[in-house]
């Protein structure tokens, strides 16, 4: 049952990656229908990325009471209606609510996957678990390029947007079949070790693991933001690739996000199963995956655009290196009933950092300013983001001990939901 949850949550996790993708990959149909200008379509990303970060503040409260039994189906079935509304938007204002809404609803996604792994698998394997889970997620990345542009042109992009939301509510009912016989916990048993600061949001926030999470999640998570709405955008205007030309350049790049992910959580465990410290595993991995970024300018000033995908491929791929190596950080330090929380605040800091960068790129190339100063700023954000947690918690400890090495509790009929 272990890892069905996880296929489960994987296949979440790619309906979320193409929810949120179509609009970048069908951009050149959509403006022409809407008439957009870049400024317009850096607006609409920066909304999704604010709505998506104020409703942070409640999610991984919901997930926390709710528990990840019913939180991962709310999510979905949420966001997934959130998507079909784009296709009945007829102006712009229309669509930026529908954006709004997707934003606000697929906040869900990131602390209920985080909590569902934190308590399904122990912290030697936990960083397997997140490389699984998000180089898996990936492939909703890959295949929305491949395949919606063909769907685009086939049934309009109006359409397409309700058969995406569509997959969604399916995998509700799926969801709700396969979990039928089980009783998920809440939240694990609570350690006598927890200290009693950590009750409410108030000594979360007087935490400094919560401002150290927060900061790196920011200086990181701004980059994948640009990345994923702006990519498809950069090889048409860099390089003058069509949207199914750019499709398969962008399978590519998120091919490479994928083996990046699964790469950083399948060492990370080896690494902590030979003897090594967190400390050691987690910041020497982010400190790898930061110096990966370093060359992403380059992709701006090379002739052949195969070298462009290279080079954001790598960077992708450190990110998500990255990223692994984060998530497992919070359920390494935070207490278990509070990573729900905890993780949605520090996607909070990441989406409003997010939000800024890609109102600042529509600017930026609307003036003409191009790509170079915005792959410029991705390329240290790495460096600062590992420099700001290791000023924060110089080495990293458990939080609670590792009592959860097969987690039947999770999933043992009779337990409270």
């Amino acid at each position: 049952m272990r890892w069905i949850v996880l296929a489960m949550l994987i296949a979440a996790g790619m309906l979320n990656y193409v929810d949120r993708q179509v609009i970048a990959v069908l951009k050149p149909i959509i403006a022409q229908d809407l008439h957009w200008s870049d400024a317009d379509y850096g607006h609409l990303a920066s909304l999704f990325q604010l709505s998506a970060a104020l409703a942070y503040l409640c999610t991984g409260w919901i997930t926390d009471r709710l528990g990840v039994r019913w939180a991962n189906p709310v999510g979905v079935a949420a966001w997934s209606l959130a998507a079909m509304a784009h296709g009945w938007a007829r102006t712009v204002v229309q669509f930026s609510l529908a954006r709004v809404a997707l934003g606000a609803t697929e906040s869900m996604g990131t602390p209920t996957g985080i909590k569902t792994i934190a308590g399904l698998f122990d912290a030697d394997r936990r960083s397997t678990a997140f490389g699984i889970s998000n180089g898996a997620a990936n492939l909703g990345a890959i295949v929305t390029p491949l395949v919606i542009p063909f769907v685009g042109v086939a049934v309009g992009w109006r359409e397409t947007f309700l058969l995406v939301g569509a997959a969604g509510l399916i995998w509700v009912a799926i969801w709700l079949s396969v979990i039928k016989r089980s009783t998920f916990a809440a939240s694990a048993p609570a350690s006598p070790a927890s200290p009693p600061a950590l009750a409410g949001y108030g000594g979360m926030l007087r935490d400094r693991r919560t401002w150290a999470i927060a900061g790196a999640k920011a200086l990181s998570d701004q980059v994948w933001w640009l990345l994923l709405f702006w990519t498809p955008d950069f090889f048409h205007r860099v390089f003058h690739l069509t949207i199914t030309e750019a499709g398969v350049a962008l399978a590519v790049v998120y091919s490479c996000a994928a083996v990046g992910s699964l790469t950083a959580g399948v060492v990370s465990t080896r690494l902590v199963r030979r003897g090594l410290s967190i400390n050691t595993v987690r910041k020497v991995g982010m400190l790898a995956c930061a110096l990966l970024v370093t060359p992403l300018p380059l992709a701006v000033h090379v002739q052949n655009y195969w070298l462009a995908v290279a080079l954001l491929g790598l960077a992708l791929a450190a990110h998500q290196g990255f990223s692994v190596s984060l998530f497992s950080t919070i359920t390494d330090i935070i207490p278990r009933a509070r990573v729900g929380s905890v993780t949605s605040f520090g996607a909070l800091c990441g989406n409003l950092a997010g939000m800024a960068l890609l109102y600042l790129a529509g600017e930026s190339l609307s003036a003409g300013f191009g790509y170079t100063p915005l792959l410029l700023l991705a390329a240290v954000s790495y460096l600062l983001a590992l420099g700001w947690l290791q000023l924060l918690v110089p080495r990293l400890q458990l939080a609670e001990p590792a009592v959860w090495t097969s987690a039947p509790s999770l999933l043992s009929p009779g337990r409270p939901a």
